[in-house]
């Protein structure tokens, strides 16, 4: 059977034939529909945890009984997981573990670039990397086995481009997992330095043994063309280089890690000069140089952003020496700032925020949209849960201004509750303001423990972020309605001038997910004096001419009926 499926609906799928039983991940583009198409089989146990560490120990957890685990998430959730990472390669698995991470070359919806290669490398554990649908399939099951073999996690990487392109992929039948089971070993899954020293060899002993598994691995292969021009490449890489050199010879890499080096220098030896195509770090083009081989990469191909097609065809201009148009520009077309939905329970927040005289440091969400005009209230962003902890910083460091940190609840259960707790017990005077929309939002809407549902469709408790402030310490806890501006902007006022660590959680569920909307406003021209204080909102439901209007997009927030001093807003008739 053959289906059409996007890359993250494959390794959804590799991982269901493979006999995955237990999968656990955190939400975060490009890879959250791994999980959730892998949930809808129904066969495996699948859970959307609190954050990325937990995730891959959950993993770990189950594949120590015997059965096929696999957590996921993106590149930057792999720094937060890199803690039990770096052991896991100690303890080693009894079933097969797999941990797939989607980088995000051209930062589509991330805070930085980062090669996930390199913590392969780091952590001493084997890496591949698929190059269409197909193999991002069947990989799952390859890199299982490879971990039962070698007795090691396996890091299965994608990128944007891979998990949401698709292609056609050939369907297989499900493999019945084992029944669990745990046998005691201290000296393999205890990892005090007693035991850790000799788990320690047994890394580089396995080490050894994957470099010669590399070398004839199946899926590391040469395609001969011509052999003036050798091209190493590996992942979605593979398929741009196939446009841009059809005439090269190509050495495709699919185990990158370790680097199968004897066939490296064979296919070098073989070729007239070589070229090596890859996003991001030169994490082969380094280690082939090392090799003694003549090899040139990031001289032509950037290391910013993704290449695709075209930049490894300007790449290929380059290294033929001729002259290098700029990239393709877009259709003049008005500008489309990216802003927050018409009716975003977010906006009221921030307006308030943006009239205030506060430093105010932002995270990781839909709301840090705020950072642009005309609201422009966010002034830092780091990562997942650094406001809470930034603001504490700030205010320790001696600030005369107030500081407000912002997040959001998904956020502040992935990892604001210990910069939370660090507020509560330091005596921080900030104000932590926690966005509760009721879900997930930035990623697509998945649960979280403040929902009260689970992956799985499950009923289970609803954490709720104003109890987890009291329990950690904090005593000024409240809750505003952020669609009733002139209540937020007293409590923010008064939390800011409390002379002590206060919470704010500001509750509406995000329109998108909700559908509240109630009846649409409408504009009196009469009334109207054209100030523009209500597009100070940044609705994109409201357009400036030489008065204001109100399109169709508007969802009855009535935020902006708020804001106009004249009255000139008000619901329309009927």
């Amino acid at each position: 059977m053959r289906k059409v499926l996007s890359g993250n609906e494959a390794i959804a799928r590799g991982a269901y034939e493979a006999g995955v039983a237990v999968a656990a991940g955190y939400p975060g583009t490009p890879s959250t529909e791994i999980l959730e198409n892998l949930a809808s089989y129904g066969e495996v146990y699948c859970e959307w945890a609190p954050n990325e560490k937990v995730a891959l120990e959950v993993a770990a957890g189950a594949c120590w009984t015997g059965v096929r685990a696999m957590a996921t998430m993106k590149h930057v959730g792999l720094n937060v997981a890199a803690d039990p990472l770096m052991t896991l390669s100690y303890t080693g698995v009894r079933g097969g573990l797999v941990l797939v991470v989607a980088d995000d070359p051209g930062m589509y919806s991330s805070q930085n670039e980062q090669d996930s290669r390199n913590y392969a490398r780091f952590a001493k554990v084997p890496l591949l990397e698929p190059s269409d649908g197909q193999e991002a399939k069947d990989l799952v099951n390859v890199a299982l086995d490879i971990s039962e073999r070698f007795d090691t996690p396996v890091v299965l990487r994608s990128t944007t481009r891979l998990s949401h392109s698709i292609s056609v992929v050939d369907l297989g039948e499900r493999r019945s997992p084992p029944v669990p089971s745990f046998v005691k070993d201290p000296q393999k899954l205890v990892m005090l330095p007693l035991y850790a020293r000799g788990r320690r060899r047994k890394v580089e002993e396995r080490m050894r043994a994957l470099r010669v598994f590399s070398e004839r691995f199946p899926y590391n292969r040469i395609i001969w063309r011509e052999r003036k021009l050798g091209v190493v490449t590996s992942g979605v890489c593979y398929q741009y280089v196939e446009e841009a050199f059809p005439e090269a010879s190509v050495l495709k890499l699919t185990m990158t890690h370790p680097l199968p080096k004897g066939l490296v220098k064979s296919f070098a030896e073989q070729v007239e000069e070589v070229l090596v195509v890859e996003e991001l770090d030169p994490f082969l083009e380094e280690q082939i140089r090392s090799l003694g081989v003549r090899a040139e990469g990031r001289r032509y191909f950037s290391g910013i952003g993704e290449l695709g097609p075209d930049g490894v065809i300007r790449g290929r201009m380059r290294w033929e020496g001729g002259d290098v148009p700029e990239p393709g520009q877009e259709a003049d077309l008005p500008p489309r700032p990216p802003v927050m939905c018409p009716g975003c329970p977010h906006r009221g927040i921030f307006y308030v925020l943006s009239r205030m005289d506060v430093v105010i440091t932002g995270d990781i969400g839909c709301y840090t949209l705020a950072v642009f005009p005309p609201l422009k209230a966010m002034d830092t962003l780091i990562c997942m849960g650094a406001s809470i902890s930034a603001s504490m910083g700030m205010a320790k460091a001696g600030l005369k201004k107030p500081v407000v940190g912002v997040v959001g609840d998904s956020t502040f259960f992935h990892s604001g509750m210990t910069g939370l707790l660090d507020v509560a017990y330091n005596r921080g005077d900030v104000t932590i303001i926690v966005l509760d929309n009721r879900t997930t939002a930035m990623t697509g809407h998945q649960d979280h423990p403040g929902t009260g549902r689970t992956l799985m469709g499950e009923e289970t408790e609803e954490t709720r972020a104003e109890d987890i402030a009291r329990a950690l310490g904090i005593r000024r806890v409240r809750v505003v309605d952020p669609y009733d501006l002139r209540r937020t902007e007293y409590v923010l006022k008064e939390e800011v001038a409390s002379g002590e660590a206060s919470v704010v959680i500001s509750r509406r569920p995000c329109v998108l997910l909700s559908r509240e909307y109630g009846p649409r406003y409408e504009v009196s021209a009469e009334a109207c004096t054209g100030c523009g204080r209500c597009l100070r909102l940044g609705c994109p439901a409201l357009e400036k001419g030489t008065k204001v209007r109100i399109n169709s997009l508007c969802t009855g927030c009535g935020l902006c009926a708020q804001v106009c001093r004249f009255g000139a807003i008000v619901r329309e008739e009927g």
